[in-house]
């Protein structure tokens, strides 16, 4: 099993890094080399640009890849499957326009030229709001296009909008919001290898803001600790031999801690220990 990970910029050591999170750490392999084994031998990564990771694994060369969905749509690959959101690398793509011009509205670049690094997302997206624009492909410094007569507007990538506001242009509308993904081939998808990865990874993404609490508490007030901290179905209650307290574990909510810390100190527990969660498998 072959997976593909971006080979460098934004995406690529948030990628490594919850491969390694997952359990699949690296055994060997530097950022340069193409390939690196990982701790499970039929697990392999290639390194490969992000943008390509679609292609790569449409085609074969990989089983699953890990980039953003902004690439796996314009791509336009119709045997990929959308396994799993990461949850990072969130940005848009929007519609731009010059902040001094007449363009107010999509309907407004109708007629118009758009340049873009996205030819694919942007056509699937002037086809939905039936604007009929001659679309520029670019490859780098899109938005410098309208400021130099080649563009009327833009659709360009944004996560705060900061660039696009240094270069006097003003957004438009939101063509599509992207993050980072786990896609398969459409063939494999179903592969038990391919699901265990998949829950490796959403077991990295379900332990996020969570903590483990582990407690002391007298019997007697047990009932009234559960109440407090319920915990993912209940929390777990073990006797302590020689004494008449019982030993209460949970899993709560990280901004719920500080209260039901204090609220179950009140009620009488003791020892309390608080512990991160590096996976949790639901």
């Amino acid at each position: 099993m072959r997976i593909a990970l971006p080979n460098k910029g934004r995406l690529h050591d948030p990628s490594v890094d919850v491969l390694e999170r997952a359990g699949l750490h690296l055994v060997d392999g530097a950022d340069r080399q193409l390939y690196a084994h990982t701790v499970d031998e039929d697990v392999t990564v290639l390194y490969a640009r992000a943008a390509d990771i679609p292609e790569y694994v449409s085609d074969g060369a990989a089983d699953v890849g890990i980039t953003g969905f902004d690439q796996i749509r314009e791509a336009d690959r119709d045997n990929l499957v959308d396994l799993l959101d990461l949850e990072f690398g969130e940005c848009k793509l929007v519609l731009a326009a010059p902040e001094d011009s007449d363009v107010e509205e999509p309907a407004d670049l109708h007629g118009g030229t758009i340049a873009t690094e996205f030819p694919n997302v942007t056509r699937n997206y002037l086809d939905d709001e039936g604007i009929d624009a001659e679309i520029t492909e670019v490859s780098g410094a899109t938005e410098l296009t309208p400021h130099v007569d080649i563009a009327d507007g833009i659709v360009d990538i944004t996560s705060t909008g900061t660039t696009l506001r240094m270069n006097r242009l003003e957004i438009i509308d939101d063509v599509l919001d992207s993050s980072v993904r786990l896609v398969a081939r459409e063939d494999v998808a179903a592969d038990p290898k391919v699901e265990q990865i998949r829950m490796a990874l959403e077991s990295v993404l379900t332990a996020e803001n969570k903590r483990y609490l582990m407690m002391n508490v007298p019997e007697s007030q047990l009932e009234a600790v559960k109440d407090v901290m319920p915990g993912m179905g209940g929390p777990t209650v073990m006797d302590i031999a020689g004494t008449e307290d019982v030993a209460v574990h949970a899993v709560v909510e990280e901004g719920a801690v500080f209260e039901t810390i204090n609220r179950v100190k009140e009620l009488g527990a003791s020892d309390v220990l608080v512990t991160e969660i590096e996976r949790l498998v639901e």
